[in-house]
C-alpha cells in the first residue's frame, strides 16, 4: 500500500493502488474508492478447483506446489520464457511466462502458490499463460478468503491485480456512512454497508455473497420506492381541479343508449375511477388492459362525468391517425350527445373538438374557439394540444393514450393548462408485469382490464418463413381468399419506402444493435416498405379486383382521414400500412393481418398489431412473415405465435429488452443502475420496500431525518432515470 491514510468513498485511487488506477480509469471509468467498491465481481470460484476437471477456455483458481521451473531463451523474439509446472497432487498444469525476469526468483521447486487464469492447451498439456499468482508463504496471504472473485475484464490488468487492488482499498477503508436506516436493516436482518462490501469482494462463503446481494437488492428497491412514495405524497397534497360526484345527466343518458353491456371488469374499473374523481386529491391512475379490452369506453365514461361536473376533459393521442380514430369512435358512441348546439343535437350533450397539427386554418379556428369557450367538453388531439395558443375554459381531466410515447415536459405542459391539478388517467394496451408496474408506475394506482368484451372471436397466429418455396405466394393467395368473403385485412410493413426509415413510433429493427442477440451484426436484408408491398400486391393475380390502399404517417392529414374512413366503411379491402394502425384502430370487419419482416418488431408491438383483427364476429388470423434465419428473432416470433396472453408476452419482452433498460438506460444512452434488483423476479423485495418507503415518507416526507438515504437517492437516481420514472 502506498499510503497509510484512511480512505473515504470519494478518495482518489492512485495513492492506494498505484499504476492500476490509470488502467481502471481509462477502461472502466473507475476513479474513486467508491467507484472501485461498486466495480463488483461477476462470479466467484472456489479455491479448491480440481485440476482433473479442467475445460479449455474456462477461468480456474488452483492451489498447488511448483514441481519444476525451467527458463529458456526464445528463438522467435528477444528474452527468456519461464515454464513452471504446478501440481495439486492429482494433475499437473504448466504456468507459462514470456518474460521470465519477474518470476524466476519466486517460482522455484517446492514453493506453494495460488494461481488463477484461463486454461488452454499447448503440446497436449494444460497451460495457464501469464496467470496471476500469489505465494502462499507471504504474510499478506496468511488469511485467504473462502472464494475467489472474478471481475469484469480490464485491459493490462490481470484479475489477480484487481483482487489485490480491492484488498488494499478495503484495508485502508474508513467507516462508510450507511444510507439504509438502522431500524430497517435490523427489521430485515441485513448487514451494514461496510460489511456488505467486504462480503462482496472478500466472501468467506456463498452464503455471505447471497446475504450481501440481498442487502444491495433491497437498497436499490428502497431508493426507487422512496422516490415514488414522495411523488405520491406530494400529489396527495394537491387539490384536485374539481370534485366529480358522478351520476350526472350526460353520463346517465350515455349509459342508457349504450348498445352493449359492460363486462364485470369494466364495471369494477369504472367504480375505481369514479371513487378517484370524487376524492379530494387529483386522480393519478394507470389503466392497462389487453388489446380490445374496452379501455376507451371506460375512459369515455370518466370524461363524461367530468363534463357533468362542469369541466372539460382532454384526450392526448400519440399520432394523428389515432387521434382521428378516437374522434370517430367517441362521436359514434355519443351520437347526438356529442352534437350540442347543432341541429339534431341533444340538450344534455356536449361537443367533441379535434385538434391536430395538420388541420386547415378554418377547422382549427373553430376547434380552438370551442375549446376556449367551453362548448367542447371533450377535446381530442395530438401534440397540437400542447401548443401555447391552445387555451381551455376549465380543464378538469387529462387522458393520455399510450403514455410511453410522451415525455415529461409534454405531459406537464397539458396539465399546466388547468387552473389547478387535473385528474390524470393513463391508458396503455401494452400489459405490464406487476413488478414493473410497482416500480416504473409506482406513483400511480393501477387498474387492469383482462376480460375481453363479448363478441370477440379470438386470433390465430402463424409464422411464415419467406425462404420456403411458395410460402409467400400462398400467403397472398390466403389474403385474397379472406377478402373475397367480404372481410378486410391489414398488411403492415416496418417502413414506408427506400430511405424512409421507420414510421413514427415504430420499434422496427429494435434488436439490430443488441449484442445479446445472436443475429446482431449479421447481414440483414433491407426492410420491406409500404410502397414496395403495395406494388407487389396490385400485380399479384390472386388479388385481382380487390381494392387496395396505403396508409402511413407522411400522408397529408386529409388523405389519412379519407383512407381510414373508407376502410372503416368497407370501401377498401386491403390496407397496406405502417404501424400507424398499431393502437386504437377499430374495424370489426377486419379479420386478417400480415406483418412483413415481423422479426424487425418488438414482442409487445406485434401483440398490439394483431389486436387490430378478430374484433368482431369472425375469428382473426395473423401471419408473421420473416426472412430471418434461426436464432433469437425466430424465437421471438414463435413466442408471439404460441400465446395471446399479453402479460406472458410482456414478461418475455422485458427479458429480451434487458430489464435494466426499463429505467431508461437504453433510452438515455447511459448505463443501467440496477445491479442487483430484478424487476421481473423480485416482486417480494419490491413490495416490502414499497411498504417501508411509505412508512418513511409518511413520517419524514423530505428525508430530513435520513440525510444519507436522501444523498444516496440524489446520487443514484440520474436525471434521465427520474424522467423515465415520470413518463413510465
Amino acid at each position: 500500500m502506498l499510503t497509510h491514510e484512511m480512505a473515504r468513498l470519494d478518495s482518489a485511487l492512485s495513492p492506494l493502488i498505484g499504476s492500476a488506477a490509470k488502467h481502471l480509469r481509462d477502461a472502466r471509468g473507475v476513479i474513486t474508492v467508491g467507484d472501485l467498491l461498486r466495480f463488483l465481481p461477476t462470479r466467484y470460484l472456489s479455491y479448491d478447483s480440481d485440476a482433473t476437471q479442467l475445460h479449455e477456455g474456462e477461468f480456474v483458481v488452483l492451489i498447488g506446489t511448483v514441481v519444476t521451473a525451467v527458463t529458456r531463451r526464445m528463438t522467435s523474439r528477444r528474452g527468456s520464457m519461464l515454464t513452471a509446472v504446478l501440481s495439486d497432487g492429482h494433475q499437473e498444469i504448466d504456468m507459462t511466462f514470456f518474460n521470465s525476469r519477474a518470476h524466476e526468483n519466486k517460482l522455484h521447486p517446492g514453493v506453494r502458490v495460488i494461481a488463477g487464469g484461463q486454461v488452454g492447451r499447448y503440446n497436449r498439456r494444460w497451460q495457464l499463460a501469464h496467470p496471476g499468482y500469489t505465494l502462499l508463504d507471504d504474510a499478506a496471504t496468511a488469511a485467504l478468503p473462502g472464494l475467489y472473485p472474478v471481475y469484469p475484464s480490464v485491459p493490462k490488468l490481470h484479475n489477480w491485480n484487481l483482487v489485490q487492488a480491492l484488498g488494499l482499498v478495503l484495508g485502508a477503508l474508513d467507516e462508510i456512512p450507511d444510507p439504509l436506516p438502522q431500524h430497517l436493516r435490523e427489521r430485515h436482518g441485513l448487514p451494514d454497508v461496510g460489511t456488505t462490501l467486504r462480503m462482496l469482494h472478500r466472501p468467506e462463503s456463498r452464503a455471505q455473497v447471497a446475504l450481501a446481494r440481498d442487502r444491495m437488492r433491497y437498497e436499490e428497491a428502497l431508493v426507487l420506492q422512496v422516490v415514488l412514495a414522495q411523488r405520491r405524497a406530494k400529489r396527495a397534497q394537491e387539490e384536485a381541479a374539481l370534485h366529480v360526484p358522478g351520476g350526472g345527466p350526460l353520463l346517465a343518458a350515455f349509459d342508457d343508449r349504450l348498445s352493449f353491456s359492460l363486462t364485470d371488469g369494466q364495471v369494477a374499473v369504472c367504480d375505481e375511477i369514479q371513487a378517484d374523481l370524487a376524492g379530494p386529491a387529483p386522480m393519478n391512475r394507470l389503466l392497462q388492459g389487453e388489446v380490445g379490452a374496452g379501455k376507451t369506453v371506460v375512459a369515455l365514461r370518466a370524461m363524461l362525468s367530468t363534463v357533468d361536473a362542469g369541466a372539460q376533459a382532454a384526450l392526448l393521442a400519440p399520432t394523428e391517425v389515432l387521434a382521428a380514430q378516437h374522434h370517430r369512435s367517441i362521436s359514434a358512441l355519443l351520437g347526438d350527445l356529442g352534437e350540442s348546439g347543432y341541429l339534431g343535437g341533444s340538450d344534455l350533450g356536449t361537443r367533441i373538438a379535434l385538434l391536430t397539427g395538420s388541420q386547415g386554418s378554418a377547422q382549427r379556428r373553430r376547434a380552438l374557439a370551442d375549446v376556449v369557450s367551453g362548448d367542447a367538453g371533450i377535446v381530442i388531439g395530438t401534440h397540437a394540444l400542447l401548443q401555447e395558443q391552445v387555451a381551455f375554459y376549465n380543464l378538469g381531466m387529462v387522458v393520455i393514450d399510450e403514455q410511453h410515447r410522451f415525455g415529461v415536459e409534454q405531459r406537464d405542459s397539458l396539465r399546466g393548462k388547468a387552473h389547478s391539478a387535473p385528474h390524470v388517467l393513463v391508458m396503455t394496451a401494452t400489459p405490464i408485469p406487476r413488478t414493473i408496474a410497482m416500480t416504473v408506475f409506482g406513483d400511480m394506482e393501477t387498474s387492469t382490464l383482462s376480460e375481453l368484451p363479448g363478441g370477440r372471436s379470438g386470433i390465430s397466429t402463424f409464422v411464415v418463413d419467406e425462404h420456403r418455396p411458395g410460402w409467400l405466394a400462398r400467403t397472398w393467395a390466403r389474403l385474397g381468399e379472406e377478402c373475397r368473403t367480404g372481410r378486410q385485412a391489414y398488411v403492415v410493413c416496418p417502413r414506408i419506402g427506400p430511405g424512409s426509415g421507420g414510421e413514427e413510433g415504430v420499434d422496427a429493427d429494435l434488436f439490430a444493435d443488441d449484442p445479446t442477440d445472436p443475429d446482431a451484426g449479421a447481414a440483414r436484408p433491407e426492410m420491406m416498405g409500404v410502397l414496395h408491398t403495395y406494388e407487389e400486391l396490385i400485380s399479384d393475380p390472386s388479388l385481382t379486383g380487390l381494392r387496395i390502399a396505403v396508409l402511413h404517417g407522411k400522408l397529408p392529414a386529409d388523405d389519412k382521414d379519407a383512407v381510414m374512413r373508407d376502410f372503416a366503411h368497407g370501401r377498401i379491402d386491403i390496407l397496406v400500412a405502417t404501424t400507424v394502425i398499431e393502437v386504437g384502430v377499430d374495424v370489426a370487419n377486419a379479420t386478417m393481418m400480415i406483418v412483413r419482416d415481423a422479426d424487425r418488431f418488438g414482442i409487445s408491438q406485434l401483440h398490439q398489431l394483431r389486436g387490430r383483427v378478430g374484433r368482431g364476429e369472425h375469428a382473426g388470423l395473423c401471419l408473421l412473415t420473416t426472412r430471418a434465419g434461426p436464432g433469437a428473432a425466430a424465437e421471438r416470433l414463435a413466442a408471439v405465435a404460441a400465446t395471446t396472453d399479453g402479460f406472458e408476452l410482456a414478461q418475455l419482452d422485458v427479458r429480451q429488452r434487458r430489464e435494466g433498460d426499463v429505467l431508461g438506460a437504453r433510452q438515455s444512452g447511459g448505463r443501467g443502475r440496477l445491479q442487483f434488483l430484478s424487476l421481473l423476479h423480485d416482486e417480494e423485495v419490491i413490495a416490502t420496500a414499497r411498504v417501508d418507503a411509505g412508512e418513511l415518507v409518511a413520517k419524514d416526507p423530505s428525508m430530513g431525518r435520513h440525510p444519507l438515504l436522501a444523498a444516496a437517492i440524489e446520487t443514484w437516481l440520474q436525471p434521465e432515470q427520474a424522467e423515465f420514472l415520470e413518463k413510465g
